[in-house]
């Protein structure tokens, strides 16, 4: 909302949240027609769970041009806020970010966290506390229940909660915190690692990089 305090005098704001897909891109080509300039403001980041895939496919097919301006994405935001780092030496080189089949769009074949977690790697959920049991119960097997677990619901907010623990009770903290949505979950090793090397970036060992000429 403190977005829409920089709206210039007279601009025309609507509040997309009970809009259908196509009322809200009905709203933009109407605008581009009449002339006017349109920011479609997502929270995070739209190349993350934004649904700005299939707006865009229909602005596309409405001939109304638009860039895409980067954001925060709800992962980044949420690491910033555990003081973490993702990938981390020897520890956890991949993240996975993904969500759980509900009431959404269901999951393609292969992308289930039965498969997903067999890899172990750090694995971000969005869209999915309100199913946290199920995570847990499906993650668990692979990850064990004491791998180092956090959810972080309104990352970089004022209202900001984290919970920390391991998987056997991340679940318990999420219902006693009554925490349900705009949250994301974190499970892995990064979590709590602290005996680590350094990253090679910075060894005195690396090659240094050829010097261009001038």
């Amino acid at each position: 909302m403190e977005l829409l305090a920089h709206c210039p005098t007279g601009a025309r704001t609507v509040d997309t949240a009970r809009l259908t897909l196509d009322e809200i891109v009905a709203e933009m080509v109407s605008a581009h027609a009449g002339g006017l300039d349109v920011a479609r403001l997502h929270s995070g980041d739209p190349s993350v769970f934004s649904a700005m895939a299939e707006q865009m496919r229909r602005l596309d097919a409405a001939g109304v041009p638009y860039d895409v301006t980067p954001g925060v994405p709800a992962f980044a935001a949420a690491a910033a806020s555990l003081g973490r780092e993702l990938t981390v030496p020897t520890v956890g080189q991949t993240v996975i970010l993904t969500r759980v089949s509900g009431q959404a769009t269901p999951m393609p074949p292969g992308e289930d966290l039965a498969t997903l977690g067999a890899s172990r790697a750090t694995i971000v959920l969005h869209l999915a506390v309100q199913r946290i049991d199920d995570v847990v119960a499906a993650l668990v097997p692979h990850y064990g229940a004491d791998c180092p677990a956090a959810v972080v619901a309104y990352a970089s907010r004022p209202d900001e909660l984290i919970l920390r623990g391991p998987l056997s009770t991340i679940a318990a903290q999420v219902h006693a915190a009554a925490v349900k949505r705009t949250a994301v979950i974190v499970v892995g090793q990064v979590l709590t690692a602290l005996n680590f090397p350094d990253s090679h970036l910075y060894s005195p060992t690396r090659p240094a990089s050829p010097r261009l000429a001038s």
